[in-house]
């Protein structure tokens, strides 16, 4: 009978690297589990799957709202609105249309969604133009709850919900006009808010800063939570960097997909016979802290957020609607469907 020989030097599967046994005595640290493994096991699986987003850009029209998306992912992900010619009207009702775009960086893979809702805002009586836009929310919501309650449901589900919401508050510097109010204070319930001052070039410093701390005064007059919540801060550093964020919110923006020679930089800005506004300059404006925001620093917790909470409530909503009509018609009384909901 041949004999069998174990090779000297093995190689561990999860992480790839070698190990040694030695029934004569440690060579390396025994101590080692190997549990910090899971984060490039993590990393890798992400990596193949890459990651989605989906943003809705709600404002009226001529607020560059295109622009600052196209902006935000230095490439062509929302197409500008034509120019209506004689012929043609604003829309009588809003229209919500969806692009979306693979957008890789570094062998990063995203699929960035950009949802626009031209004719909001831009009819004589807006009255109730929020409606249409929280029904496509919730359409999104219903989609998901649809696909994750079948038997046979699929190993990963679309997710066509909508993860952030900006809104473009127009540069008057005075106030919000009452539909600011009651769009945000209605749709903050329903999806993450983060509203921008468009153009924020057309207001002096003064101004601006005027402007920003007369919106933060009337967003907590009406009770309206944008993101980033108080009540959803994790822990005491979430809270101290969070602070930040809501001390400087609404962000005062500049859109631009041009670029400049400027002192022999290249960069993206607007020029103006006084000069050029570099949009990533936080001299000249605030689009930098809102792409930190939105994509390097707070990506994943907004999608968290808008799926164990916002989505949460929906889905919790809609399981006890079921659950009442299914309790009625087996006639059970009301007092016992009380009951069972407290």
């Amino acid at each position: 009978m041949s004999e069998v020989v174990m090779p000297d030097a093995m190689v561990s599967p999860a992480v790839g690297v070698p190990y040694v046994e030695n029934p004569g005595g440690p060579v390396g640290d025994f101590s080692y589990v190997g549990i910090d493994a899971i984060l490039e096991q993590m990393r890798r699986k992400a990596m193949k799957q890459g990651f989605e987003l989906n943003i809705m850009v709600v404002g009226q029209s001529g607020l560059g709202k295109s622009t600052l998306m196209n902006t935000l992912f230095k490439s062509k992900v929302s197409r500008k609105s034509v120019q209506a010619t004689g012929q043609e009207k604003i829309p009588k009702t809003i229209e919500i249309k969806s692009i979306s775009h693979d957008i890789e960086e570094k062998g990063v893979r995203m699929k960035l969604t950009v949802i626009d809702t031209p004719g909001f805002g831009d009819q004589i009586n807006n009255e109730n133009c929020w409606r249409p836009i929280m029904k496509f929310i919730n359409d999104q919501y219903e989609a998901y709850l649809q696909e994750e309650i079948n038997i046979n449901r699929k190993k990963r589900i679309p997710d066509s919900r909508v993860h952030c919401c900006i809104y473009f508050i127009p540069p008057t510097g005075h106030c919000l006009r009452p539909l600011d109010v009651e769009f945000m204070r209605r749709l903050s319930k329903v999806v993450n808010i983060v509203p921008v001052i468009a153009k924020a070039d057309t207001l002096t410093l003064e101004e601006r800063d005027f402007f920003k701390k007369k919106i933060r005064e009337e967003l907590r007059a009406n009770g309206i939570d944008v993101y980033p919540q108080k009540e959803f801060d994790e822990d005491a550093e979430d809270r101290m960097i969070n602070e930040k964020i809501r001390e400087m919110i609404p962000f005062a923006v500049v859109g631009s997909d041009q670029e400049y020679q400027v002192n022999g930089r290249r960069l993206l800005g607007r020029k103006t016979k006084w000069g050029t506004i570099e949009v990533e300059n936080i001299a000249h404006c605030e689009f930098a802290y809102l792409r930190d925001l939105l994509i390097r620093s707070h990506m994943q917790n907004i999608k968290d957020i808008t799926s164990s909470i916002h989505y949460e409530m929906y889905r919790v909503r809609r399981l006890n609607e079921n659950n009442t009509v299914v309790a009625h018609a087996n006639g059970v009384p009301e007092h016992h469907l009380a009951a069972h909901e407290m």
